[in-house]
């Protein structure tokens, strides 16, 4: 048992149960779903499905980090328990969250000053953030102590690599990610943009690719690009998707073909509603271990 808590944002995108079996706390950031507030629980309070049958409604969406006072609240029982805490944030270039985790860092020190709440940048996001948490939890479980497994996280986080794709760019252009008349000539001609995440935990779009049977084939030509070891890939490999399970399957079974010495069976989960507030349906992402992130 260690004498640590690992811990990160709900925007890590795996399950509840996954989180629960692997000791993983998980603190909740917040949506609005049509002026109503939710806490982003891993779909306990909205199924995925509702939320984004009602998004391809048209019902607005709005998203709200974790505050200062709401860090404070969340990491002070573990410190009343004598625990440390190492605590893993939903990426910068995304989101502001990591400032304030510290700065409740800083606050809670002056109660306990006796214990350490080290909180670390992941660079990442969704089930990308999920991958490298999951080993994190290895990682724990072989003995590494909290100061140890901070700089284990720091010195490995830009080596997961995240990939995604759209068939939908109508929530990309509310969001100001794509313009109106990108989105209508990329609609008119079958375009399904390709993203990644660079170095600074930003989503970059990289390629834009006619027809979705193209993008899902390259997708996977890319992980066959950048894994560790190539085809020889031997690390797990997880996807998520919103509401387009049937594409993620398609990758995932892309994926297994593709790299036989896979850890078992690629993992498929949903992406959840603080993410998927901004990425609407229609999305898939892949995520592997590979050479660190450069650009």
């Amino acid at each position: 048992m260690s004498d640590y808590v690992l811990s990160c944002c709900s925007t890590a995108d795996l399950t509840h149960e996954h989180f629960e079996s692997r000791d993983i706390h998980y603190i909740c950031f917040h949506y609005f779903l049509d002026e109503k507030e939710y806490p982003d629980d891993l779909g306990q309070s909205v199924p995925f499905d509702q939320f984004y049958d009602a998004m391809s409604k048209g019902a607005d969406t709005r998203t709200a980090q974790v505050s200062i006072g709401e860090y404070v609240d969340y990491f002070t029982p573990f410190l009343e328990q004598g625990k440390d805490i190492v605590h893993v944030s939903l990426s910068s270039g995304l989101s502001g969250t990591v400032n304030a985790a510290r700065n409740a860092a800083l606050i809670v020190k002056e109660r306990f000053p006796e214990r350490n709440v080290y909180v670390v940048d992941s660079l990442g996001a969704s089930s990308g953030y999920g991958l490298l948490m999951d080993r994190a939890a290895d990682k724990r479980d072989e003995g590494l102590s909290a100061e140890e497994l901070a700089k284990w996280v720091e010195e490995n986080r830009l080596k997961v690599h995240h990939w995604f794709f759209s068939t939908d760019l109508s929530f990309y252009v509310k969001g100001g990610r794509v313009s109106k008349t990108a989105a209508f000539f990329g609609g008119m001609l079958d375009i399904c943009p390709l993203l990644n995440m660079d170095n600074l935990g930003r989503l970059i779009p990289r390629y834009k690719i006619r027809t979705k049977k193209k993008v899902i084939r390259t997708i996977v030509d890319k992980m066959e690009e950048c894994a560790r070891d190539g085809l020889d890939y031997d690390g797990k490999c997880y996807i998520c998707n919103s509401a387009c399970l049937a594409d993620a399957r398609q990758v995932a079974d892309l994926v297994e073909a593709r790299f036989p010495k896979l850890n078992g069976k690629v993992e498929i989960y949903n992406i959840g509603t603080t993410i998927g507030s901004h990425t609407g349906p229609g999305t898939v992402a892949l995520f592997f271990w590979g050479s660190e992130r450069v650009n």
